[in-house]
């Protein structure tokens, strides 16, 4: 295996299959570049072992990369080394253009929160709906919303034409439609919305390719898992059903799910004594539905209460709905807004990433050596519910 130099560091060149595996990630542990991606990866304890099965002269060729936390695993089938290198020395520090799809309730809010909160990072938020109107009312009222003397202080909003959506560095799709009404006897109101919402995701995710976008796809309307999927496979079908790889590369699109289930367990643990622990040492992972997985704590894991603060958080759109409302402010605040800003710092957050052919929802962050998906020493409990929930994103076609 060879090594190549770009600005940041080496990028190390693998050849896995494009249908299983991203096409860039932070090299975290030797086990990486023993095979393909898998549910694995988020195991530090089964990475060891991976690891432990290169060649030793592989593991003292590579031990110095990986305590430097300088280097990039590349796929070569997504890619040449020379593209890869162009990709990776991409100017990250600018500010980024923002590109919203869809104005209603959901999208709204979560222009409003980018608005307000995305100073730092965003130079425009480009807006788009098929409603003219709304586009209108809310570059109006927005642009309106500025801080005295410091009119540039907050990112402008301008309306976009459709052929525009794609000129930008992160795209934002809240478009949904199907959304069952309050009062309907639904279980999973997520898992309703996929069908009516697979057609259109498919649709501008084939924008994307026609556009060679190099962007983020930002995958914000339930179910975003699915979806995700949806919009990986639609960029990279042909009309006869190939899959060419020639559309979005897996890492190109991320769900914003669980931003809002990890809060929303942190409500209830602030509440409860008993779940308090997971304040400090909780995790959320998987889909944003009902395969959703909360541990109470990492070091310290207790299934049981696991199990019942993550039943809480599955059910808390419901306590909503009981109450007249739909439940989108949270979702568009924690699990969007606030996780597309941390993306976009580079920072920490939950979304949902491409591992080993599904979504999966994790903590992550985006480094100059590409995406970086936290690993950590998982109790075998706690593997097992995300294996349930693993194969559950696997099994929806």
């Amino acid at each position: 295996m060879e090594r190549y130099e770009f600005q940041q560091g080496v990028m190390l060149p693998v050849s896995f299959p494009r249908e299983k595996n991203k096409g860039c990630f932070k090299f975290t542990h030797l086990g990486q570049l023993a095979e393909g991606e898998g549910l694995f990866c988020l195991d530090s304890n089964a990475l060891e072992e991976k690891g432990q099965t290169l060649f030793k002269e592989i593991q003292e060729k590579f031990a110095g990369d990986l305590k430097n936390g300088n280097a990039a695993i590349v796929n070569l089938n997504w890619g040449t080394v020379e593209q890869w290198r162009k990709r990776l020395e991409k100017d990250q520090n600018q500010k980024k253009r923002v590109h919203l799809l869809a104005l209603g309730d959901v999208g709204s809010t979560v222009l409003t929160a980018l608005k307000l909160l995305g100073g730092d990072c965003i130079q425009t938020l480009g807006i788009y709906d098929v409603n003219e109107n709304v586009c209108k009312r809310w570059e109006s009222e927005l642009n309106q919303a500025a801080f005295p003397w410091e009119y540039d202080r907050l990112p402008e909003v301008v309306i976009l034409k459709e052929e525009e959506l794609f000129d930008c560095d992160m795209f934002v799709f809240c478009a949904s439609k199907g959304i069952p009404p309050v009062g309907a006897e639904v279980k999973d109101v997520r898992m309703v919305q996929f069908e009516a919402n697979r057609g259109i995701v498919s649709f501008f995710a084939k924008k994307a390719r026609e556009s060679a976008f190099e962007g983020l796809f930002a995958v914000v309307s339930d179910p975003v898992d699915p979806l995700c999927k949806a919009a990986f496979l639609a960029s990279n079908t042909l009309e006869s059903g190939e899959f060419d790889g020639k559309g979005l590369r897996p890492e190109q699109i991320q769900g914003y799910g669980l931003g809002v289930m990890n809060a929303r367990a942190a409500y209830y643990a602030k509440k409860d004594e008993r779940f308090s622990s997971f304040l400090k040492e909780g995790r959320a992972y998987g889909p944003h539905g009902q395969d959703l997985v909360i541990a109470n704590s990492i070091t310290a894991y207790d299934d049981s209460l696991s199990k019942e603060l993550t039943q809480l958080a599955i059910d808390a759109n419901l306590r909503t709905r009981e109450l007249g409302f739909k439940p989108y402010v949270a979702p568009a605040i924690s699990s969007a807004a606030i996780s597309l800003l941390l993306t976009l710092r580079g920072e920490w957050h939950y979304s949902s990433n491409y591992l080993g052919g599904v979504y999966m929802g994790c903590k992550n962050r985006t480094t100059p050596w590409g995406l970086e998906m936290e690993s950590l020493p998982l109790p075998k409990q706690l593997y097992a519910r995300l294996e349930k929930a693993f194969n559950g994103l696997e099994g929806i076609k």
